[in-house]
């Protein structure tokens, strides 16, 4: 917590927020106060540990019959504070205490009369990773611990009694033991009150994927339940192929929806996913952690990905391009580079088409605005409305407009007043940041 979201939280949650794992904030706060018990006799509570308690705040809420949720600390050995916590923590992975420390919880608090335990367990266990130990996603540590912690007998059965079945569906998906620590609720503070009620308070702040993927039997798919199949390894394309992992309550999946996948010309297939996990037969190198998250895979293995989105286009297709393109090309997309003259691509293209963005695919020039201008460099007199951008270009000593692309912001070339009409202008590209597509039939 102290490092993984620390860092993430610096990183991304100015605009972002999209992490589970930045929880963690600098605003001091005083001890928190052990909380006082429930006076309302028709009520009933337990307390469950399912990662970062904002995520778990959140999803807890939704369930009918639920009348409150209180984040908070419980079952350690140590002060019921924010910071005893980060503190603790640090001493627990130096080995210099053996004192446990709390786990992040939530209190929830549910009307029996609407809703039952098990109704409310069915949620938990499919709202988080239960087998992952101390962690949830990419926060490591004990303070991160799955847990259910119970008051009275009839609780614990319940509560070992929806492990069981749970344990036998997700055995049945191949997924791994149960680590959920079960135990009669010893201590429990309420958490400092900027942690309470979080994400109505920042509604972007959080963008979780959920749990396994694997329902509850019987239980019904709800809105937070990532009840959505697997992709199918075998129906997307094996030698490339990006899959972006969403999550139902995500704005900045839906920005990314608006801003990237709806205008989608990439030569890259793309496949939108509810489901955490793979496409079938297929590997991840580490568990997600946040959402969306665009991965892509080559010959059914991960080799790359993008945690998070909040608006950075150009980013993202930095990031794309570097993983599509050859050395040469990153050299001039990236570094403003130049091929030399008479070596590049599409020189002696003449086919009706368009010429377009390698990374992006979105049109830049059409083949009939190209022209022989004797340079060596492929030369157009026109650019697709809306292609390109311009900047002042002071490198080498001379001063030149540079030519950029609108979509993905790479270096294609420059600009001259030397070209025929009616513009006069010479686009002066290179050739190997181009792609081209020929006209249908052509």
């Amino acid at each position: 917590m102290f490092s993984t979201r620390m860092l993430q939280a610096l990183l991304l949650t100015v605009s972002l927020g999209t992490l589970i794992s930045a929880c963690a904030r600098d605003t001091p706060a005083a001890p928190a106060k052990p909380a006082s018990s429930n006076p309302a006799a028709q009520l009933d509570t337990i307390v469950l540990g399912m990662g970062c308690f904002w995520g778990a705040e959140k999803r807890m809420s939704d369930v009918p019959g639920v009348v409150d949720v209180e984040s908070g600390y419980a079952n350690g050995d140590i002060a019921g504070n924010y910071q005893a916590v980060l503190a603790h923590e640090r001493a627990v992975r130096t080995g210099q205490t053996r004192q446990r420390n709390h786990a992040e919880v939530v209190k929830v608090t549910f009307d029996p009369a609407r809703t039952t335990l098990e109704t409310i367990l069915i949620k938990f266990w499919e709202s988080h990773d239960p087998t992952q130990g101390d962690r949830q996603g990419n926060d490591v540590g004990t303070n991160y611990r799955s847990a259910i912690y119970t008051h009275g007998a009839a609780q614990q059965d319940v509560a070992l009694k929806t492990r069981a079945v749970y344990q036998q569906a997700l055995t049945q998906a191949g997924l791994g033991t149960i680590t959920t620590d079960i135990a009669p609720l010893e201590h429990y503070f309420s958490a400092e009150d900027y942690h309470q009620d979080y994400l109505k308070k920042n509604p972007n702040g959080y963008c979780g994927l959920g749990g396994t993927g694997v329902n509850y039997p019987g239980s019904k798919p709800s809105a937070h339940t990532p009840a959505a199949p697997r992709l199918d390894g075998k129906a997307l394309v094996f030698e490339r192929q990006l899959v972006v992992f969403e999550a139902e309550e995500c704005a900045f999946c839906k920005q990314f929806k608006a801003e990237i996948l709806d205008h989608w010309q990439s030569p890259v297939a793309v496949k939108s996913t509810l489901n955490p996990n793979a496409p079938t037969g297929w590997k991840l190198d580490k568990a997600l952690f946040a959402t969306p998250t665009i991965v892509l895979f080559e010959q059914g293995r991960e080799v790359s990905r993008y945690t998070g989105y909040s608006g950075d286009q150009k980013g993202f297709w930095k990031w794309l391009g570097f993983q599509l393109l050859t050395p040469e090309q990153q050299k001039i997309a990236f570094e403003q580079g130049t091929e030399r003259p008479g070596t590049g691509s599409h020189l002696d293209e003449h086919r009706p088409g368009t010429f377009v963005d390698p990374i992006t695919g979105a049109p830049l020039f059409r083949s009939d605005t190209k022209f022989e201008s004797g340079t060596g460099w492929p030369s157009f007199f026109n650019p697709v409305a809306g292609a390109i951008v311009l900047h002042e270009d002071r490198m080498l000593g001379m001063t030149r407009v540079e030519v950029r692309s609108a979509s993905s912001g790479i270096h294609l070339g420059h600009v001259f007043d030397d070209g025929p009409a009616p513009t006069h202008k010479r686009y002066c590209i290179n050739g190997n940041v181009l792609r081209f597509v020929p006209d249908a039939g052509k």
